[in-house]
């Protein structure tokens, strides 16, 4: 078995310990029911949610609004940090800004973006992007900041062209920190939306979620936040693995 492997088993053991405690405790009674309901009962009520096709269209107009905001995150972010990096001034000037971009919470400018957007999708595919962009930026400035040397002089005893010096070198070099980027990004840009959705939206799973919460209906809330989880979960987990089969061929290679 593989070091990586063993430490997704053990996380895995961990987290379906915590759900068993935390499934006796609220049967026993010592978590208050208003406080919080069985981890069963949540998954029941995700599964009535789902099946009924009363949520079908917030789950896809979130999930549409957080992969809007995810490609354009990814691409300006991306872009973003390869320009940073090939104009050292520039990067020195923003570099404090990256570093403390995320002491301030993004969601606090949605009612301008309302005010300058309108009340639809683009206020939210704007906030995705400003919460995941930056993440982007700094994963692909660590990325090539990694890019040994020695790869770009074999490059050019290799005599490659820049595209291909990107595409053989570069990228393969920077991937692994690229990846931890996309991973970030997807998470900024989930929290970012479902935020913005929370606070003003009419629509989406955060409305749906901040409605339950307001009508005391404990069960749907559960229910919809537990949905929201295992599918930032799933997604994360798919990314991982597709890391790591990356990781494998290079290896290999």
């Amino acid at each position: 078995m593989t070091r990586r492997r063993a430490a997704l088993l053990v996380r895995s053991a961990g987290l379906a310990g915590l759900v068993v405690l935390l499934e006796v405790l609220c049967r026993m009674g010592a978590i208050d029911a208003l406080t919080i309901i069985p981890p069963s009962e949540m998954a029941a009520a995700m599964a009535e949610q789902l099946a009924s096709g009363d949520v079908l269209a917030s789950v896809r107009q979130t999930f549409l609004t957080v992969a809007l905001a995810l490609v354009l995150a990814v691409t300006l972010g991306t872009l973003g940090g390869a320009l940073l990096h090939a104009t050292p001034r520039l990067r020195r000037v923003l570099d404090p800004l990256l570093a403390s971009y995320y002491s301030v919470p993004t969601f606090i400018f949605y009612p301008f973006l309302v005010a300058l957007l309108g009340l639809s999708m683009a206020p939210l595919v704007a906030l995705g992007v400003m919460s995941a962009a930056p993440a982007m930026v700094i994963s692909t400035l660590a990325g090539l900041d990694g890019v040994p040397r020695v790869l770009f002089k074999a490059a050019r005893v290799q005599r490659l062209g820049r595209v291909r010096t990107l595409w053989l070198v570069v990228l393969p070099a920077a991937m692994p920190r690229l990846f931890s980027g996309l991973k970030l990004a997807m998470s900024y840009a989930l929290i970012g939306v479902i935020a913005g959705e929370f606070i003003l939206s009419g629509s989406g799973l955060g409305y749906a979620i901040s409605y339950a919460y307001q009508s005391f209906d404990n069960r749907a809330m559960y229910g919809l936040m537990l949905f929201v989880l295992l599918a930032a979960v799933s997604v994360n987990g798919l990314l991982y693995a597709w890391e790591g089969t990356l990781a494998r061929r290079r290896a290999g290679g």
